[in-house]
């Protein structure tokens, strides 16, 4: 799945981990753009410090959970101190039991930056040089293998968490290169990429299995992730309907932010004051103006974008306020308080996070919905105001865009299906020990799918528009969407005979994904 770039990027050379939360940008620096890690001393200190109290209960003849006892329906089972180590060894060669194709670069990245982000809370106990180990693994761009399957999303993300510790362990395998994740060139044992890279494998001492491996790291990069590419997408759709509204000659009268402060809905007047100022001064928009126009109203998809779009952007703002506060968080069990207390607790379950997940897979159905919908009337010759059927050159001949259309309803389809909640799904695991589970590794992965498929019904829109635009000449659009008409233009995606068109479809695709089309009108354009 490709990545989404946004209109104006700012990717930090470095960023510092340390006792306070990361934010989103964080993430995608490290995740996407292989920013530096360092570490913060003054928390490394507050590392070592709790440390200690780990000791100190290791050494005590009481049990105590994860320090000197086994893990899960095993928690009251007490563990001699000459079979520790090999307690912590065997949980996270157990527990890396990953099977399907390998998950992608960024999201491995992410969830190690966030895990090294809890380790540095000093609520873990684990020692300073297992924090130094995963920021160093980070920096030589050793990338451990995880596998699509194996998280049930509690006690987090246990799977692809325990492949990464298995790495710093110097097991198990890595990408020692920047290339795809398909399984050729680059896939190397971790033994061999630490020791070429300089870095000492881990021998893990009490609890700190546990800590490597229990948290929501996973199923939270992916969301961080999402958020930062739906704020671009959701943007582009607001471009993409404007040049509907301009293409399929409807009016821009249904946007003005009187109407709109009826219904204070924040996301909705973000979108509609987007709307407004991509069709400001449209020459086309005023050719229809006058007392000759006798359309009323214009189809629910180009009048009520703004609802639908604005509806999206709230959703994605709540998840962006859960994501700050899972960003905040100290996901490890047991965790040491600030008081010194070792306390066994849930807050590794990951209901939250999969829930947002879950949310914003549904709205990306239904932008994606309501743009294909766009892309439908274009073609239609009883419904596209005087545009040829299919936007076709030589009528009868050329089938235009028609398949095109076919390959957004094909998507919009898939993505009704992949709106279907994961967090409602619970299956229960570890001899009933964990009997509720959140599924939100599954909900964040197949939100990384919908992503991809709705920047492509947005681009297959955008492509549509832009020759419908075209083909209204010499009537011209508005400034900001006549500069997307030329962008299109560019990428060979033109009126004209029929003609091998996915690769077109493709190119434009690259533009969607790749914030160039947004660059076009982003002087008029609010992303957030």
């Amino acid at each position: 799945m490709s990545t989404i770039a946004p209109a104006a990027a700012r990717t930090a050379a470095s960023v510092t981990v340390g006792t306070g939360p990361l934010s989103i940008d964080d993430v995608v620096a490290v995740a996407r753009h292989d920013a530096v890690v360092e570490l913060d001393p003054a928390a490394l200190d507050a590392v070592a410090a709790s440390r200690s109290i780990i000791e100190d209960l290791a050494a005590d003849p009481q049990p105590h959970y994860g320090i000197s006892t086994g893990f899960g329906a095993l928690a009251t089972t007490f563990i001699a101190e000459d079979r520790r180590a090999q307690l912590q060894a065997s949980l996270v060669r157990s527990h890396a039991a990953g099977s399907g194709p390998e998950v992608e670069r960024e999201v491995v990245r992410a969830l190690m930056l966030l895990r090294l982000s809890t380790l540095m809370t000093g609520r873990t106990g684990v020692r300073r040089e297992t924090a130094e180990t995963y920021a160093a693994i980070l920096n030589a761009g050793i990338t451990p293998v995880v596998r699509e399957y194996g998280s049930l999303g509690c006690s987090g993300d246990l799977a692809p968490l325990a492949h990464c510790a298995l790495v710093a362990m110097g097991e198990g395998e890595v990408r020692v290169a920047m290339g795809s994740t398909d399984g050729g060139a680059g896939v190397a044992d971790a033994a061999s990429a630490l020791a070429a890279a300089g870095i000492t494998p881990l021998q893990l001492g009490e609890k700190e299995g546990l800590a490597l491996i229990n948290g929501t790291d996973g199923m939270l990069g992916m969301l961080a992730l999402a958020i930062h590419d739906l704020q671009s997408l959701l943007a582009t759709a607001d471009i993409a309907a404007a040049m509907s509204v301009e293409g399929l000659l409807g009016t821009d009268a249904v946007f003005a932010a009187d109407l709109h402060a009826l219904r204070p809905q924040r996301g909705q007047a973000v979108s509609a004051a987007n709307l407004r100022n991509l069709l400001a001064g449209s020459p086309i928009v005023a050719s229809h103006k006058g007392p000759e126009c006798t359309r009323v109203q214009d189809a629910y998809s180009l009048r009520c974008a703004p609802q639908v779009h604005g509806a999206a952007r709230d959703t994605l703002a709540h998840a962006a306020s859960v994501a700050e506060a899972e960003l905040a968080s100290a996901v490890d069990n047991p965790v040491l308080t600030p008081d010194g207390r070792v306390e066994s607790n849930g807050n590794f379950h990951g209901a939250p996070v999969a829930y947002v997940l879950d949310f914003l897979a549904i709205a990306v159905a239904d932008v994606a919905s309501m743009s294909e919908r766009r892309t439908d009337r274009f073609l239609d010759q009883a419904r596209n105001h005087g545009l040829p059927p299919f936007l076709a050159h030589e009528v009868g001949v050329d089938s235009g865009l028609m398949i095109a259309q076919y390959t957004a309803a094909g998507i919009v389809s898939e993505l009704k299906r992949l709106a279907v909640p994961a967090s409602v799904d619970s299956i229960p695991s570890s001899a009933m020990q964990e009997d509720h589970v959140s599924m939100g590794w599954a909900a964040a992965r197949k939100l990384r799918r919908a992503l991809d498929g709705l920047a492509r019904v947005v681009a297959i829109e955008v492509m549509t528009a832009a020759r419908g635009l075209a083909l209204r000449a010499p009537l011209e659009p508005g400034a900001a969407t006549a500069a997307v008409v030329e962008l299109v233009a560019a990428s060979g995606a033109v009126p004209g005979e029929d003609r091998f068109l996915s690769p077109e479809i493709e190119r434009v695709v690259a533009a969607v994904r790749g914030g160039d089309v947004l660059r076009r009108a982003s002087d008029v354009v609010a992303v957030a």
